[in-house]
């Protein structure tokens, strides 16, 4: 007899049964939710962009435009009313060399941005070139034989007497705040280099000044940028250094390079051909619009009913061909005994989460057995042959029996199914 039945009446089709009935939720509401969106956060970015451009001066540390407590502005209010003229720049290309001679070239390196063939021009054709940078590239191009030693953190005034920077000397004491240099391992300074402002000790020993001469004149490397800003100008000789430093000449050209600039280093996004932006630009709406398509939701799950009755038995019946088949007899042995730990704990009262030792311990008291011995049964180990299944799941049965036994319960005696017969319409049996 097949272990499936069909059912009265004509099968069920696909599409059978209110679940196929349930239509998928449209999507023009969601069309129009992505839409709204997407509006909403160009307008942002827009409202962002153009809040950004009303600000008024930038935030960027050592902004001579800048009037916060980072920026400069205040050192370069005194420099004009001393007569000295301040050219902000931020290319240098345009700027022949008789600019260069009469001026002091003050060049705010902070973003890594100048270019080697430019930092060489300039210590060929500047009279004064004061530098703010940490990048080696900049230093070698300049020929100053240091390298970036790290930030110097703190407050502290450093003593500047006796330094052979004139400005420095003058100023007397500064705040050492900033980044120190010291000299590299590999090329020396030159024997008129000069390294003021030292802070450390031992090999942790750094500069935050560094000048050295150059073919066009001298070279100024400032570590100590603290003595510039507005916050902290006023602080010991802050005021004098950069006023002597800055204002040697009648004029300043005070150069940021930025990455943008068409004298700047060059970057992989200026080196790479100009259709490149678009092509990326391209492969990403390729992308949204491929995500958009593939995930896309294609309405809900329809249930379709089974037209065949699955016994329970059935599915036992499976599993256990499959260990048989496998030969993995201590999984099956392993499974009845799952299945009794857990019917010996609802039988002993214990809770559904108790340990398996909680459950050996307490079947060894209401059977009288040692714990070994009931831990034996529904523990055990691997199983290396059929007779060791057989003896585990008889072992398994007795134990349960026993427990029965002695909580009172009637011991439960073989299932038996009795079969059911089908009458035709005329009540004869087939």
């Amino acid at each position: 007899m097949s272990t499936t039945t069909a059912r009265q009446g004509a099968p069920r089709t696909a599409g059978a049964g209110p679940a196929a009935d349930a239509r998928p939720p449209r999507r023009g509401g969601r069309v129009v939710l992505w839409v709204v969106v997407v509006l909403v956060g160009v307008l942002l970015a827009a409202l962002t962009a153009a809040v950004q451009s009303s600000t008024g001066p930038t935030r960027d540390p050592l902004d001579p435009r800048s009037a916060t407590a980072s920026g400069a502005e205040a050192l370069v209010r005194v420099l004009e009313q001393q007569g000295t003229t301040v050219d902000v720049v931020d290319r240098v290309d345009r700027l022949d060399a008789g600019d260069l001679r009469g001026s002091t070239v003050l060049v705010d390196d902070s973003a890594a941005a100048l270019d080697p063939a430019v930092a060489r021009r300039l210590g060929r054709e500047a009279r004064h070139v004061v530098l703010f940078s940490d990048d080696p590239t900049s230093l070698e191009a300049l020929g100053l034989g240091v390298e970036p030693a790290g930030p110097v953190t703190g407050d502290a005034v450093v003593s500047t007497a006796g330094c052979a920077i004139p400005a420095a000397e003058a100023a007397g004491r500064i705040t050492s705040t900033g980044s120190g240099y010291r000299p590299t391992d590999t090329v020396r300074p030159p024997a008129d280099t000069d390294l003021c402002v030292p802070t450390g000790t031992g090999d942790d020993r750094v500069a935050g000044l560094v000048r050295t001469s150059t073919a066009g004149g001298d070279v100024t490397l400032v570590g100590t940028t603290a003595a510039f800003r507005n916050d902290t100008v006023t602080t010991a000789g802050n005021a004098a250094f950069g006023l002597a430093l800055l204002g040697s000449a009648d004029r300043l050209v005070w150069y940021t390079p930025m990455t943008t600039s068409a004298d700047a280093a060059p970057t992989l996004g200026s080196l790479a051909p100009p259709w490149v932006p678009g092509a990326l630009l391209l492969l990403g709406l390729v992308a949204v619009a491929a995500g958009v398509w593939r995930g896309r939701r294609l309405g809900p799950l329809v249930v379709e009913r089974m037209p065949v009755v699955v016994r329970a038995a059935e599915t036992t019946e499976g599993r256990a061909r499959l260990y048989a088949r496998t030969r993995d007899r201590t999984h099956a042995l392993d499974t009845l005994r799952i299945a009794a730990l857990r019917r010996t704990a609802r039988r002993l009262g214990l809770p559904p989460g108790a340990h398996v030792d909680e459950v050996v311990r307490a079947a060894a008291r209401a059977t009288g057995r040692p714990d070994t011995a009931v831990g034996a049964v529904l523990v055990g180990g691997p199983t290396h042959d059929d007779r060791a299944l057989v003896d585990g799941a008889a072992a398994l049965d007795e134990l349960e029996r026993a427990v029965r036994t002695a909580t009172g319960e009637a011991a439960a005696g073989p299932t038996t199914t009795t079969p059911t017969t089908h009458r035709d319409r005329r009540g004869a049996r087939p």
